[in-house]
C-alpha cells in the first residue's frame, strides 16, 4: 500500500453575514419609536453626528388629527385575560380561551388558524373545541373584533355587538358583507334596493361598516409609543404616501469636526475614531435607505388596496411579501423585517401595515381565503349530487388553482359545510 500526495481545487459558494449587513437588518425591523431612541443615543455617543432642527411643520401630517402618543397600561393579552372572569369558564374552556388570546397579534387578528391551535395544544384540545370558544367568547371580549381572521369577520363581529342597531339595519349590514359582489359597491347597491331598502338605508349601512375598527388591538397594545411612518394623503380620487416627517431627528455629519480630526489622523492614526467617522456616515446612509424602503414597501400596498381605502371598505387583494420583493427589488425576507411593527395613517385609522397583507391560497393564481369558500360554496350549492373534496378540487384546478384535496376540505370546514357523506 503506497501512500500519495496530491493537490486538488475545490470552488465553492458561502454567504456569510457581515457586521455592517446584519446592523442594517436590526435596523430594518425597528419601530419608528425604537429607531428615534436609537438615533438619540448614537447622537450622544458619536461626537461626529449632531442633529438639525426637527421637523415640526409637516403639510402631509395635520398633527390636530393624528395623535402621536397612544399609550396603554394594560398589554392587549393582560386586558382580554382579565374579561374571562367575566364569563365564567371552566378550566378547559378558560385555558383554550388563553391559548387562543396567546395566538392574537398587536391588531387583535388571530395570527394561527384554529388547525395550528390544535397543534400548538398538542392536540389536547380539538379544532372544534377551540373554534367554540373563539366564535362564543372571544369574538365577545372588548375591544369587539378582537379575534378575526379577516376584516370582514372584524367587521361582522363588531355589527354582531353594537346595540344601537336595529334588526332591519344589522340584515342590510349583512347583506352587503355576504354579498359574493364584494367587486363592485353600485351591484349591491341595486340588488339591495330591489330588496326594497332605499338608498339612504344603503348608505347608513356602508357608514356603519365603514366605522368599523380594522385594528381593534392597537389601543390596548402594550407599546411605549405607537407612530405611523406613513400617511395616505388624498388628492381628489388620487392618493399619495407620505413619509411621516413630523419629529423624526434629521441627522447630518458635523463637517467641521471631521476635517479637524483628519488633518490630526495624518499625524497620529487612531482606528477607534476612524471606526467612530465610519459609523456615523453608515448611520445616515441606512436610516436614509430604510425610510425609503419603508415607504416603497407602503406605496405598493396601498396601490394594491386602492378599492378598500376608497369607495369599497370590503375588498381587500391577496398580497405576498414575495410580491412586493418583486416589484421594489428586495429579499422577501427584507420586506417581512419591514413590515414588522410599522404603522401607517389611513382614513381608517392607524393600522399595522401587514393587516393589509392577504396571502393567496393558491400558488399560480391569486385568491384570498374567503373567496376559495365563496367559490367552493357556489359548487355545492349548484351540485346534483353531492362532490367529495377530491371532486372540488379536481374542478377548481380545470380553472387553474392547483389546489390539494386537503386545502378544499379545510376551507369547506371553515365553511361550516358539511362533507358529501353527511349533505
Amino acid at each position: 500500500m503506497s501512500i500519495t500526495l496530491s493537490k486538488s481545487l475545490k470552488q465553492k459558494q458561502s454567504l456569510r453575514l457581515t457586521p455592517s449587513l446584519k446592523k442594517s437588518i436590526d435596523l430594518l425591523q425597528l419601530s419608528r419609536y425604537e429607531l428615534i431612541k436609537k438615533i438619540d443615543k448614537e447622537i450622544v455617543e458619536n461626537p461626529f453626528l449632531e442633529k438639525t432642527e426637527l421637523n415640526n411643520d409637516s403639510k402631509d401630517f395635520n398633527t390636530n388629527d393624528f395623535n402621536f402618543d397612544i399609550e396603554s397600561k394594560l398589554s392587549l393579552r393582560e386586558y382580554l385575560i382579565k374579561q374571562l372572569d367575566d364569563f365564567h369558564l371552566d378550566k378547559k374552556n378558560k385555558n383554550i380561551a388563553k391559548l387562543i388570546i396567546g395566538c392574537l397579534d398587536e391588531s387583535g387578528k388571530l395570527s394561527e388558524n384554529t388547525e395550528n391551535i390544535e397543534e400548538i395544544s398538542n392536540f389536547k384540545y380539538s379544532e372544534k373545541e377551540i373554534d367554540t370558544v373563539l366564535k362564543n367568547i372571544i369574538h365577545k371580549l372588548n375591544p369587539f373584533g378582537i379575534g378575526f381572521r379577516s376584516h370582514k369577520e372584524c367587521i361582522n363581529i363588531q355589527i354582531d355587538n353594537k346595540e344601537n342597531l336595529s334588526d332591519v339595519q344589522r340584515k342590510l349590514i349583512k347583506e352587503i358583507l355576504l354579498n359574493e359582489k364584494l367587486d363592485n359597491l353600485n351591484e349591491i347597491k341595486k340588488l339591495v334596493i330591489e330588496d326594497g331598502y332605499s338608498e339612504k338605508d344603503f348608505n347608513s349601512a356602508l357608514d356603519e361598516i365603514k366605522s368599523c375598527d380594522l385594528s381593534p388591538g392597537l389601543n390596548y397594545e402594550k407599546t411605549d409609543y405607537i407612530e405611523a411612518d406613513l400617511k395616505v394623503a388624498f388628492e381628489g380620487h388620487d392618493f399619495k404616501i407620505n413619509f411621516n416627517e413630523y419629529n423624526f431627528p434629521k441627522i447630518v455629519l458635523d463637517s467641521d469636526l471631521i476635517d479637524n480630526v483628519k488633518k490630526e489622523l495624518k499625524i497620529n492614526k487612531n482606528d477607534q475614531i476612524l471606526q467612530k467617522i465610519n459609523d456615523a456616515k453608515w448611520l445616515i446612509t441606512s436610516v436614509k435607505k430604510r425610510n425609503e424602503t419603508v415607504q416603497k414597501v407602503g406605496k405598493y400596498i396601498c396601490l394594491k388596496q386602492q378599492a378598500f381605502f376608497n369607495e369599497n371598505p370590503l375588498k381587500i387583494n391577496s398580497l405576498s411579501n414575495k410580491e412586493i420583493a418583486n416589484e421594489i427589488g428586495v429579499h422577501p425576507s427584507t420586506v417581512s423585517r419591514i413590515l414588522r411593527h410599522k404603522y401607517i395613517d389611513t382614513p381608517k385609522g392607524v393600522m399595522p401595515l401587514k393587516s393589509l397583507m392577504v396571502s393567496s391560497v393558491s400558488k399560480t393564481r391569486d385568491i384570498s381565503a374567503i373567496q376559495l369558500m365563496k367559490l367552493i360554496e357556489d359548487i355545492i350549492n349548484s351540485e346534483k349530487k353531492p362532490k367529495s373534496d377530491k371532486k372540488i378540487a379536481i374542478e377548481l384546478n380545470k380553472r387553474g388553482f392547483s389546489l390539494a384535496r386537503r386545502t378544499v376540505s379545510k376551507y369547506r370546514k371553515k365553511n361550516n359545510i358539511p362533507s358529501s357523506r353527511n349533505r
